[in-house]
């Protein structure tokens, strides 16, 4: 599918340097394509939900055109080498998850992440959850106690003013 790597290539450029981790989105992202019929998203025609926050996210935006500004680069951090991609066009979604790789050292596991087939490095599941909404625009409120401009959805109310998330008290009765 990158038979002339340039996609790889570009992943190199925008991460900064080789490691297993961008290996791993690289390979997840092109098994996604492959899988969904999937191509580079303009707009949020695609969507990731990625349960890490390491370095093969990268990859993903970078080949899949999903970013956290369009919306559609979602984190349900839970510290696993997994993603969900979702074709909105066609309906269809799958979940990639890490296999074990063999123990060994940095250099080995990175040619051997790079040497296999994705169908060999992950396990193709059902995605977990529904595929989030489009991302919406929401109108900014200004905080009445720091003067900063929020988003509605973020704003509380606290005596009946207009309190952005760092200057709102929560209120809790639960003990931890």
């Amino acid at each position: 599918m990158d038979s002339d790597k340039k996609l790889w290539n570009k992943c190199i450029e925008f991460h900064g340097h080789v490691c297993g981790g961008v290996t791993i989105g690289y390979k997840a992202a092109l098994y996604a394509m492959e899988l969904l019929e999937l191509n580079y998203s303009n707009d949020e025609e695609v969507v990731c939900v990625t349960e890490n926050d390491a370095c093969g996210v990268d990859a993903i935006q970078v080949i899949l055109g999903c970013s956290v500004g369009k919306g559609n680069l979602l984190f349900k951090i839970r510290g696993k080498q997994a993603f969900s991609f979702y074709n909105r066009k066609t309906g269809k979604s799958v979940r990639l998850v890490l296999k074990n790789t063999p123990d060994m050292e940095r250099e080995e596991r990175e040619k051997y992440l790079m040497s296999n087939e994705a169908s060999v490095l992950f396990d193709v599941k059902e995605t977990t959850f529904i595929l989030p909404e489009k991302a919406r625009i929401f109108k900014s409120v200004k905080c009445v106690k720091c003067g900063e401009m929020t988003a509605e959805s973020m704003i509380r109310l606290e005596g009946g003013k207009e309190l952005c998330l760092d200057c709102y008290l929560p209120y809790s009765r639960f003990i931890q």
